[in-house]
């Protein structure tokens, strides 16, 4: 009986490392310290770029972001199970660039985090409160008649006064805390049109985000989610007419989109080369009402990728002499996490992570400088002595101290916390491995929590040696605007970058470059392109 329990063993064992097999070379000492003197010899050899960045790129983890350290390394193991190797030694795109720090990402009036304040560090350069984007801490929360005098300018507005294009790319709506941090200025991060608006705030004169996206600054580039808030109340969405819950919402029945188009000589582009001409200056691309779908929903055919949507942007901003700045959030990994749904979470991670490498691809490290980064973390953790090369989704090797199985990954916090008979459920391998499956939590919450660690900064190019150590939140913003010479920094005493990124190639048509529309569905993804007159 006995040997039989053994061989159960050495079988559950023999499943649980099926996805990979350990290599041999890996058990002599010899592979590592080869492999730690080569990881030596490069960081020898790494030179400072001490020249002025021409281009910007800032990536951010999140919208409400979930992009910690934990996330990362859990990334890391799926993409690499993904393509079907062990995990943990893989690099992801972002481990391959040679300066890191620690940023502090608490809100001046919370010690955990929300995007908004956070938006306003690192997009700004100055702490904010809870809540609040674009505006100083003097500012207070959801009161219209502190914002005007305490606005703070963002290092995208400070690139297009100097000439550089700019523009914003997010999976969830435009008008989402993140990417509202480059452009508006509110004491609600919920405004996002004016129906959300109080009407004291109205009248003191305070404006909705949406409108703020056309009117606060010239942006050449704009894809994202989002269009319900830029058409009057009750107009019926394109893509879901009989979905009332998808309407415009303006109840000052502007067309924010037709606004936007008035501004500009736009040509209608029904299938392919929008951001292949090397005539058009500006693109606005909104493909859901709010949110864009997850990347494990999304479809192929209608719906561009980050990576897509980043691309796409780069052609465009490109072909500017004076080069540009852009921000590409990932903005999806945070809703997962909330949720409490670690497989959608991370398959948005991996294509975060796929639009950093498409990135580095199409531009140059000699004058791009490009950062990735998070607003805050989450309460999200891994562990239980999982053996390497099982799934990142799958079962601790052990039971817990009640004798029930539990996942490698937990949440302190979230809708994952259920009782079944007075205790936490009995959960197998077929359902942690499910996409749907929401992760056991310790806390009952109808969503998942930010978490207040530091979070990582990633930085490659000119500057970027600058980015060490442990920072506050707002250094970020500064690193930014100090290597492009842009206020307060136009005295940098920085030389011009030894070599340029041209304007991307046309190279072949992908994603939202090659979308095979039928010729109404331009309406309904609203991708606008215009040209110079």
């Amino acid at each position: 009986m006995r040997g039989a329990w053994v061989l159960l063993l050495l079988l559950g064992l023999r499943l649980r490392l099926s996805l990979g097999v350990i290599p041999v070379e890996e058990e002599d000492p010899a592979f590592w310290n080869r492999q730690a003197a080569q990881a030596l010899d490069t960081a020898k050899k790494l030179q400072p770029i001490q020249t002025a960045a021409k281009n910007l790129i800032i990536f951010l983890g999140d919208g409400e972001c979930g992009w910690g350290v934990p996330t990362v390394t859990a990334t890391r193991i799926l993409k690499a199970q993904m393509d079907g190797k062990l995990g943990p030694e893989t690099p992801l795109a972002m481990d391959h660039f040679p300066y890191l720090a620690l940023s502090k990402t608490y809100n001046v009036d919370r010690q955990v985090p929300d995007s908004a304040g956070t938006a306003t560090a690192y997009l700004c350069g100055v702490k904010a409160n809870y809540q609040t984007i674009g505006v100083s801490a003097a500012a207070r929360y959801n009161q219209c008649n502190t914002t005007r005098g305490n606005e703070v300018t963002s290092v995208m507005n400070r690139a297009k006064k100097a000439g550089k294009s700019v523009g914003v790319v997010t999976t969830t709506r435009v008008q989402h805390a993140s990417p509202a941090g480059t452009y508006a200025h509110t004491v609600n991060r919920n405004w996002y049109s004016d129906a959300e608006m109080p009407d004291e705030a109205l009248k003191e004169g305070c404006q909705d985000i949406a409108t703020q996206l056309i009117s606060n600054m010239d942006i050449d580039v704009i894809l994202g989610g989002g269009r319900k808030y830029m058409f009057p109340k009750g107009t019926p969405d394109p893509e879901y007419p009989n979905d009332a819950s998808q309407n415009g919402t303006r109840v000052d029945q502007r067309n924010l989109v037709q606004e936007w188009l008035a501004k500009y000589q736009v040509w209608f582009c029904p299938s392919q080369g929008a951001s292949q001409d090397p005539s058009v200056t500006h693109l606005m691309g909104l493909f859901e009402p709010e949110d864009m779908k997850y990347e494990a929903h999304r479809d192929l055919t209608l719906d561009p990728s980050l990576t897509e949507m980043t691309e796409a942007a780069l052609r465009v901003l490109s072909r500017n002499p004076s080069g540009f700045y852009l921000f590409v959030e990932g903005g999806r990994i945070d809703h997962g996490h909330h949720a409490g749904t670690a497989y959608l979470a991370l398959t948005e991670a991996t294509m975060f992570d796929d639009a950093i490498d498409k990135a580095s691809q199409l531009t140059s490290e000699e004058d791009t400088l490009t950062l990735v980064t998070a607003d805050h973390s989450h309460v999200f953790s891994f562990g239980g002595y999982t053996l390497r090369g099982s799934s990142i989704l799958g079962l601790a090797p052990s039971k817990a101290s009640d004798g029930k199985a539990y996942t490698s990954i937990l949440y302190g916090n979230g809708p994952g916390y259920v009782l079944s008979g007075g205790s936490r459920p009995d959960v197998n391998e077929s359902q942690s491995m499910d996409p749907a499956y929401k992760q056991q939590a310790a806390v009952p919450l109808s969503s998942e929590t930010h978490g207040g660690e530091d979070v990582a900064v990633f930085a490659r190019g000119p500057q970027a040696h600058l980015v060490h150590g442990v920072q506050e939140q707002t250094f970020v913003a500064h690193v930014m605007a100090f290597a492009a010479c842009l206020e307060p920094y136009t005295a940098c005493d920085l030389s011009p970058p030894a070599a340029a990124t041209a304007a991307a190639p046309a190279g072949p048509a992908s994603g939202l470059l090659s979308l095979s529309l039928p010729p109404g569905l331009l309406l309904l993804l609203l991708l606008l392109v215009s040209t110079a007159p």
